[in-house]
């Protein structure tokens, strides 16, 4: 089974990017799954690309959501993957 890699976009000050926190927490963690974080803040490219559309998520380079995480789109999106 594959593990993909989650990646959260975010920036400082955001409270969408908060709730995308959980809600990324909440759907890997259910999967066995772990993600990380980019600050747009640290990463001039990323802030640039982003801009508008903070918080995003990626799953293995893949803009999968963003603003407000659909956690069930999510975890689809993660178990297809894992399936391969």
């Amino acid at each position: 089974m594959a593990k993909p890699e989650v990646v959260l976009i975010t920036k400082s000050n955001c409270h969408l990017c908060a709730d995308a926190r959980d809600a990324v927490g909440r759907v890997t963690s259910a999967l066995g799954l772990g993600w990380t974080e980019q600050l747009v803040d640290d990463l001039p490219e990323l802030r640039e690309r982003y801009a508008e559309e903070i918080p995003v998520v990626l799953v293995d380079g893949v803009q999968r959501d963003f603003w407000k995480i659909d956690e069930a789109r999510l975890e689809r999106v993660l178990q297809r993957t894992m399936a391969g």
